[in-house]
This record gives structure tokens, sequence and C-alpha cells, in this order.
């Protein structure tokens, strides 16, 4: 059965949907096979791994109960639309509506290693069903002075998760996006977060660059499109497949990082 994780954050603007595409990469090249489950009506990431718009049926559809996840998997992931918004709404007056995509998710687990979830910049119902269907969550926060702040908030949806639907939930780490380690700002912030979650926190931060829009634009791999920047991803997923417990896949990042970026 896969292992599924939520990739989660307070608000937008932290980097949350391009750590998740960029993790998923990663991980496929390390020759496991993931899923990728868009959850933000936004459909930030299914543009970005480049799904038809018109691709159907989507996560809404199987939240709906019109369609099985296993039918919604288009290249890898099941993508969402602004239909997602409306699907919400519904769910809101179900019976066990936080179960919704724990129970749609049983229908392809077994093809998996890795089940990646980009919840909604926002911690609402969808979160939730995120992280009652997830073995695992991480929180992506912004390099800035209110990212504490946000981190304690997606802890608190994390914790009532654990406490009334899924107690075998454990809390991954905290990764830092957005970040230049030459100012000030960025580096008490990390202090910061390091002084209150400890190794919670993960130790590579997520460079700031306008290369991470630019393959988003043209739906290409930054491992791709700006290998030099790729050393960061791949350096975040070699520590989260150790506390995973992946050494096998952890040795493949490490190697991948000295193809890709001559890392040694």
């Amino acid at each position: 059965m896969a292992s599924t994780i939520a990739v989660l954050s307070q608000k937008g603007g932290t980097g949350k949907t391009t750590a998740t595409r960029t993790l998923t990469d990663v991980f496929r090249r390390v020759d496991l096979r993931v899923l990728a489950v868009d959850l933000d009506p936004q459909g930030n990431l299914s543009d970005y791994l480049d799904v038809d718009p018109e691709a159907s049926p989507t996560i809404g559809d199987v939240l709906s109960g019109r369609a099985k996840a296993r039918s919604a998997v288009h290249d890898g992931i099941i993508p969402a639309n602004l239909g997602l918004a409306e699907a919400e709404l519904a769910l809101g007056g179900k019976m066990g509506r936080e179960l919704a995509l724990k129970k749609a998710l049983r229908d392809v687990s077994g093809d998996y290693d890795l089940i990646m979830i980009d919840c909604p910049p926002a911690l609402g119902l969808l979160t939730v069903n995120a992280l009652v269907a997830s073995d695992h969550a991480l929180i992506s926060a912004e390099a800035q002075y209110f990212s504490l702040q946000g981190v304690e908030q997606a802890l608190e949806v994390i914790e009532l998760a654990r406490e009334n639907l899924n107690p075998d939930l454990e809390w991954l780490g905290v990764v830092l996006n957005i970040a230049d380690m030459r100012t000030r700002h960025s580096r008490e912030a990390f202090d910061s977060l390091r002084q209150h979650f400890g190794e919670k926190l993960l130790e590579t931060t997520i460079r700031a660059s306008i290369a991470y829009a630019e393959s988003a634009e043209r739906a290409v791999s930054i491992l791709d499109y700006r290998p030099d920047l790729a050393a960061d991803y791949l350096a975040v997923a070699e520590e989260l497949l150790g506390r995973l417990g992946l050494d096998g896949p952890r040795r493949r990042a490490r190697a991948l990082a000295n193809e890709v970026v001559g890392v040694s």
C-alpha cells in the first residue's frame, strides 16, 4: 500500500505546489511509483504537470461519487479544476465528509509507492480530507516574519485530524520555501522555526527564484530547466526519504543529485 503525504500550508504563496510537483518528479526519477493528487480548486498542480484543462473525470468527480479514483488518473495525476469548489460545498452537508478522500484513494493505493496530495492554501474541509487520508503531513512555509504563526496554525489542524480521525498521522516536517538566506530576515525566520520545532525543520531551504514560475509556465521540471536550483529539492527529497525510511531511494536520490548538478 502506498504511503500518502499531504503537503499543506496555512496560506498561498509559500511554494507548496512547486514543492509537491518537484518532489513528485524527484521521487519518480529514483524509481518510486508516485501518484500526484491535486486537491486545490485552482488546479495549479494540474497545470504544472501539463494536464489537459478539459481532462475528465477529476478529483471533484471522485469526491462527488461520480467517478472512481482509478478512472480519474491522467498521466500520473488526479487533476483538479474549479469544479472541486462545488464538490467541497456539496461534501460539507454529508455524513462522514472528512473520510471521502480516504475512501476514494483505496481504489488506487495498491498501485503506487507514494501518493502526494497538494492541499489548497487554506485549512478547511479539503485539507482535513487530505490529512485523514494521509500517513504523513509536510508543511510548506515561506521564509518571512509570520512563518512561525502559519506553521503553528497548520499544526493545530494536523493535531485535530490526528486526535479525532487519523491517530496514525505523522508530522513529517517543515520545508522553508522562497528563502534568501543572504538576508537577515530569512535567517531569522529559519532560526525561529528551528528554535520552536527543532529537527522537524528540514535542513535544506529552497532558494527564491523566478525560474520556478518560468518552469511552471513551460510545464518543465526545475531539474531540467535549472539544474543548479534543483540541488535544493534534491537535498530536500533525500532528507524526506530518510525520514520515511526509504533507504534505497535515498541512495538513488544522492546519485541523481550527483548526475544532475554535480553534488558529491
